[in-house]
């Protein structure tokens, strides 16, 4: 049974920086696309960040430039490195396999998220 365990999320002022961490078991990690997510109350699910298996990356345009994702296959672990915070980044961070090209989440088992608030 897939799980994702995300941790690292918090509250920071404007221009602040956060990472972002998941821990995930129950998949054969390092053969998938790894992608963190975010969904604002009332919005959909969203890509934010993607890793492929091959470890090229890519970004949604909103995040493009202040977020780095990674990936450490020994310890099944994503991260996402978060600078220059927004406002608008505020809301809950997931992470899940992603599907190539549509980043649609490959599991439909989501860990429990990781709230991150921008603020002053």
């Amino acid at each position: 049974q897939e799980k994702f365990v995300e941790s690292g999320g918090g509250l920071v002022q404007p221009g602040g920086s956060l990472r972002l961490s998941c821990a995930a078991s129950g998949i054969i990690f390092r053969i998938y696309d790894m992608g963190w997510y975010r969904q604002a109350p009332g919005k959909q699910r969203e890509l934010v960040a993607r890793v492929r298996a091959n470890n090229s990356t890519n970004y949604a345009d909103s995040v493009k430039g202040r977020f780095t994702i990674s990936r450490e296959n020994a310890k099944n672990a994503v991260y996402l490195q978060m600078n220059n915070l927004k406002p608008e980044d505020t809301t809950v961070y997931y992470c899940n396999a992603a599907s190539w090209p549509s980043g649609r989440a490959v599991f439909d088992e989501w860990g429990q998220g990781t709230q991150v608030t921008v603020s002053s």
